[in-house]
C-alpha cells in the first residue's frame, strides 16, 4: 500500500533523477524552470485547498451536511444514496477528486453505519465519483489545471466543452452502482440523532467561508488566490476558536514532492524521445473512433502508471481542444480498475481500512473493469457534437 511517505519517498527520487538530468544536459535547465513556473500555481492551489477541507471537516461542515442530505431523503435509502452521491459530485467538482475520497468517504460510510445500513455502496459511490466527476471544472482535478489554458483559460470555456461529457461520466457509474447494490438500496432506514458539533461558532464561520470560496473558484480568478485566502481565513478562526486542531498534517506536503518529482520525470522522458512512441500510439483525427483511441489510451495509460504522468506523457498529442478532452476524460474517469491509478484512488482505501471498512482490490478491479470502458466511451460521444 502506497502510503504518504512512501508518495513522498518516490517523488524525492523522481526529483533527484530529473536534477541529475539536467545536470547531464538531457533536460535544458531553461525547460525545467518552465515546468516549474507552470506548476507552482497549480500545487499552491493544492495545498491551500486541502487545508480548506481539512479545516471545514474538523469544524463538522461535512457531517451537518451529510446530516441534512439524511433529512432530506425521507427515511428512503435510495434518495440517502442518490444525497451521497450528489454531494460527492459537488464535493469534487468545486473542492477536488482528493477531498472527496479523503474527507467525504468517512462522512458517509459514518452516515450508512447511524442508520443500519450497508456502507458498500456509499463507499463506492464516494470513490468512482472522486475521479468521474473531476471532469467538471479546472479545479476538479490536477490534470484540469495542466489543461485549462489549452482551453480558453475561463472556467465557463472548460465546463462549455468538457460539461456534457462530465454529466454522462457521472451518470454512468450512479447507474451501474445501482444495478449491483440495488437490493441494499430498496429499503427504509431508521432516523439517527443529529451530529455533535463542538463548537457551533466555529462552524458557521467555517460554512461561510467555504460557501463564498465555491462561487470565486469559477470566477475566473487564478484559483490559487481565493483557496489561498480561504485557507488563511481558517487558520486564523482555527488560531481563535481551537488552536490545538492546527499541525502541520494538514499541509499535503508529500503530494506536492510527488506530483512535482512527476512533472520533472515526465519532461525528462519526452527529451529523451517518448513523444515519437506516443504520437503513433495516439493516432490523429477528431471522429468519434480517433477520440475514442485517445481517450482509450489515456485510460489505459493512466490505469498502468498513474493518471497524472498518463497526462503529462501524451498532453503533447492532445494538439485540439476536442483531443484534449478526450484525453481528460481518458485520464480523469478512466482510472477505476487498478489501485495506483489515482491518488484519490489509494487516499479512499487507506480512509475505509482506518474505519474497518474491508473492500477486497479483487472486487474493485472487477467493477472497474466493467465501469471504466463503458464510463470513457459514453462520455467521449458528446465531443463529437
Amino acid at each position: 500500500m502506497m502510503d504518504a511517505v512512501k508518495l513522498a519517498v518516490i517523488g524525492v527520487i523522481l526529483l533527484l533523477a530529473g536534477g541529475a538530468a539536467v545536470a547531464a544536459g538531457a533536460l535544458p535547465a531553461a525547460e525545467a524552470l518552465a515546468i516549474g513556473d507552470r506548476v507552482w500555481p497549480i500545487l499552491l492551489f493544492v495545498v491551500a485547498v486541502t487545508v480548506v477541507a481539512e479545516l471545514a471537516a474538523s469544524a463538522g461542515v461535512f457531517d451537518v451536511t451529510a446530516d441534512a442530505l439524511a433529512r432530506l431523503s425521507r427515511r428512503r435509502t435510495v434518495l440517502l444514496w442518490l444525497c451521497v452521491a450528489a454531494l460527492a459530485v459537488a464535493s469534487t467538482a468545486f473542492l477536488s477528486l482528493d477531498t472527496t475520497a479523503v474527507l467525504l468517504t468517512p462522512v458517509a460510510v459514518a452516515v450508512a453505519r447511524a442508520h443500519r445500513l450497508d456502507p458498500l455502496p456509499f463507499a463506492f459511490t464516494t470513490v468512482w465519483l472522486a475521479n468521474t466527476a473531476s471532469l467538471f471544472l479546472p479545479v476538479s482535478n490536477l490534470t484540469n489545471l495542466l489543461a485549462a489554458d489549452r482551453l480558453g483559460g475561463e472556467p465557463w470555456h472548460f465546463l462549455a466543452l468538457l460539461g456534457p461529457s462530465a454529466i454522462v461520466a457521472v451518470l454512468v457509474p450512479v447507474a451501474l452502482l445501482w444495478l449491483v447494490h440495488r437490493r441494499a438500496l430498496r429499503d427504509r432506514f431508521a432516523p439517527s440523532p443529529p451530529p455533535e458539533i463542538a463548537d457551533v461558532v466555529q462552524l458557521r464561520l467555517a460554512g461561510v467561508v467555504v460557501i463564498v470560496l465555491l462561487p470565486l473558484l469559477v470566477s475566473g480568478i487564478p484559483p490559487w488566490i481565493p483557496a489561498g485566502v480561504a485557507a488563511v481565513l481558517l487558520v486564523a478562526l482555527f488560531l481563535w476558536r481551537s488552536p490545538r486542531s492546527l499541525r502541520l498534517a494538514l499541509v499535503p506536503w508529500q503530494l506536492v514532492v510527488f506530483a512535482s518529482g512527476l512533472f520533472l520525470a515526465v519532461a525528462v522522458l519526452e527529451s529523451l524521445g517518448s513523444r515519437i512512441v506516443l504520437d503513433a500510439a495516439a493516432g490523429t483525427g477528431e471522429d468519434v473512433p480517433a477520440l475514442w483511441r485517445l481517450s482509450g489510451l489515456g485510460m489505459l495509460t493512466a490505469n498502468g502508471v498513474n493518471n497524472l504522468p498518463a497526462y503529462l506523457a501524451l498532453e503533447s498529442v492532445a494538439d485540439s481542444p476536442a483531443r484534449l478532452a478526450a484525453l481528460l476524460i481518458g485520464v480523469n474517469a478512466g482510472p477505476l480498475i487498478t489501485p495506483w491509478a489515482s491518488l484519490a484512488t489509494l487516499l479512499w482505501h487507506q480512509r475505509l481500512h482506518a474505519l474497518g471498512v474491508d473492500i477486497p482490490w479483487r472486487r474493485y478491479v472487477r467493477l472497474g473493469l466493467v465501469a471504466a470502458p463503458v464510463t470513457v466511451a459514453l462520455a467521449v460521444l458528446p465531443l463529437a457534437l
